[in-house]
C-alpha cells in the first residue's frame, strides 16, 4: 500500500459518492462498490467485474479494500476461532468469532497493542504500537463474514475502544450502513477501562451502542493496583459518568469484574460493589481471573458462585460469564500481540 492509498472498507457511502463524482464517475458506482466491499466481501477491487476494467484501474491506484490477510486461524473445542490478521504495515492484530445459539459475534481489535498496562491482560505487554483505522476495524468483519455469517460486534479486542473513539465511531457508522452489513447499534457493543472523557462524549452522541465496562474493584485502591488509568479516573468520577451515560441513551451498563482469589472476592467486596452500583441500571458480568495469563489465582467454583449469589442478595443483576476459546488463548485477557512471532 502507498502513503497515498486508502482503505475503501473505511469509507461511508455518501464519501464514495463525493470521491466519484469529483472524478467524472456516475455517482450510482458508489453504491456497487459499497456492496462489493461489505456484502461480497471482496478482497481486491479487480473482483468487482460489474465495474468498466478503466474504474476499477482508477480505483486500484488510490485504494485498496482493507489490507488484512490472514496468517493463522485456530479453532477451539467450543466452536470459537481465533485469526491472527497481518496489516499493512506487518503488524498484526487478532480477531475472535464466537458463535452461540442465538447470534454470531466477532470480536475485534482497535489498535495494535495496548497503552493502559492493566496487569491481568496479555495485550498490555506489548504496550501501544498504533491504532488502526476504521477500515482496518471494518476490515475484520468482513474478513470473518466471508467464513461465517455476522449478527453482532463486540469491541472487545485488542486495545483500548475508546482511546481510538473518532476511528471506532466511524467504523460503527459503516457497520450499521443499511447499504452494507446493516448490523444494528444494539449488536454493537463498545469496551472500555474507564475513559470518563470519552464515555461522556460517547454518552452525548445517544447512540444505541452497548457499552461495557472494565470495573475489577469497587475501591481505588484495590482497581489502581490492577487498573493504572484508575489513577486518573477514580471510581467517583467513572460511576458518575456512567450515570450519566445511562440517563442520556436509556441503556443498560455492563460492568466487567475479573474475580481473583483472595483479592476481589470476599463477602466484603460483594459489599461495596453492591454498595458502588445501588440502584445502577446494570448488569455485572462476573470473570473468574485466567491465571495463566494474568498470573493472579483463580477462585474454586464454589468461591464464584457464592460472589454471584452475594451481589444478588444486593439488588444486582449479575451472572459468571461462559468462558469461550481459552484453548486457543481467545478468552478474555488472552490476546496478545504476535507478529514478531509469526512474520
Amino acid at each position: 500500500m502507498n502513503r497515498s492509498q486508502g482503505f475503501l472498507a473505511g469509507c461511508k457511502l455518501k464519501e464514495l459518492e463525493d470521491i466519484l463524482v469529483v472524478q467524472g464517475l456516475p455517482r450510482y458506482r458508489a453504491r456497487q462498490i459499497f456492496t462489493w466491499v461489505h456484502r461480497h466481501c471482496a478482497l481486491e477491487i479487480s473482483d468487482m467485474i460489474n465495474l468498466p476494467r478503466t474504474v476499477r484501474e482508477s480505483l486500484e491506484s488510490q485504494w485498496i479494500i482493507h489490507g488484512l490477510c490472514e496468517v493463522e486461524r485456530q479453532v477451539s473445542q467450543d466452536g470459537t476461532e481465533k485469526f491472527l490478521l497481518r496489516l499493512v504495515d506487518n503488524q498484526s492484530v487478532e480477531t475472535v468469532y464466537i458463535p452461540e445459539s442465538d447470534r454470531a459475534a466477532v470480536c475485534v481489535s482497535s489498535q495494535v497493542g495496548c497503552a493502559l498496562g492493566c496487569s491481568f491482560c496479555a495485550t498490555a505487554c506489548s504496550g501501544l504500537i498504533r491504532n488502526l483505522r476504521a477500515g482496518e476495524i471494518v476490515g475484520q468483519v468482513l474478513w470473518i463474514n466471508r467464513f461465517h455469517p455476522v449478527s453482532n460486534v463486540v469491541f472487545m479486542g485488542m486495545g483500548e475502544p475508546l482511546a481510538n473513539l473518532s476511528e471506532v465511531l466511524r467504523a460503527v457508522e459503516i457497520l450499521n450502513s443499511p447499504a452494507g452489513m446493516g448490523i444494528g447499534m444494539r449488536r454493537i457493543t463498545l469496551s472500555t477501562c474507564g475513559l470518563v472523557p470519552e464515555i461522556r462524549r460517547l454518552a452525548d452522541l445517544g447512540l444505541q451502542v452497548g457499552l461495557a465496562v472494565s470495573l475489577h474493584a469497587a475501591d481505588d485502591e484495590k482497581r489502581s493496583q490492577l487498573m493504572p488509568i484508575n489513577r486518573r479516573y477514580p471510581l467517583a468520577s467513572l460511576v458518575e459518568v456512567c450515570s450519566h451515560y445511562v440517563a442520556a441513551t436509556g441503556r443498560r451498563i455492563t460492568f466487567e469484574y475479573a474475580l481473583i482469589a483472595g483479592f476481589n472476592d470476599s463477602e466484603g467486596d460483594a459489599e461495596a460493589l453492591g454498595q458502588l452500583l445501588r440502584g445502577f441500571n446494570c448488569y455485572v458480568n462476573v470473570i473468574p481471573v485466567n491465571p495463566a495469563v494474568s498470573g493472579f489465582p483463580r477462585p474454586v467454583d464454589a468461591a464464584v458462585s457464592l460472589f454471584v449469589e452475594k451481589l444478588f442478595e444486593r439488588g444486582l443483576n449479575a451472572a459468571v460469564r461462559r468462558e469461550r476459546g481459552s484453548d486457543i488463548d481467545a478468552a478474555c485477557g488472552q490476546l496478545r500481540h504476535r507478529s514478531l512471532e509469526k512474520s
